[in-house]
């Protein structure tokens, strides 16, 4: 489900509409979860240690969303979409960044083939790799700047 970024307070920011859509703790997990193959809300439950009514509401959230899909039969479970798989990127940035400033032991590793994986951002354009430092700002929605809404 696809929203104007206009309606949402604050700064019109895609950012923003994708924290309305996965920014409670339970909407990340259960899609680690999904995407560990933990497809039954018994396992999405134990593993994730929501309460139950929560999750219920965060499964249903997350399908209107299109995040997930829920197959028809008792056992079908839930799985990923294009849109929940392409969480993923996030999600490994996210486990860096906790492994590193959060936790006193990272409890995951994840492996790309025989080696530990150590991502990085390449320009899809031109190849390079991207530094925060070469990022700027283009600020598209009338009305604001990068400092912020415009006064007329």
């Amino acid at each position: 489900m696809r929203r104007d970024p206009t309606t949402l307070p604050g700064r019109p920011c895609s950012l923003a509409a994708a924290l309305d859509v996965v920014g409670d703790r339970w909407a990340l997990l259960v899609v680690r979860e999904v995407a560990y193959g933990n497809h039954q809300f018994s396992q999405i439950a134990r593993n994730t240690g929501a309460p139950r009514d929560r999750l219920t509401a965060r499964l249903k959230d997350l399908v209107a969303a299109g995040v997930l899909t829920r197959g028809t039969g008792r056992h079908d479970g839930y799985h990923l979409t294009e849109a929940g798989r392409d969480l993923s990127t996030a999600m490994r940035a996210l486990l860096d960044w906790g492994d590193r400033w959060v936790v006193t032991t990272p409890p995951v590793r994840l492996c790309h083939h025989d080696h530990e994986l150590h991502a990085k951002t390449v320009c899809a354009t031109c190849g390079e790799d991207v530094h925060g430092a070469d990022v700027s700002r283009e600020q598209l929605t009338p009305g604001w700047t990068i400092a912020g809404r415009e006064t007329p």
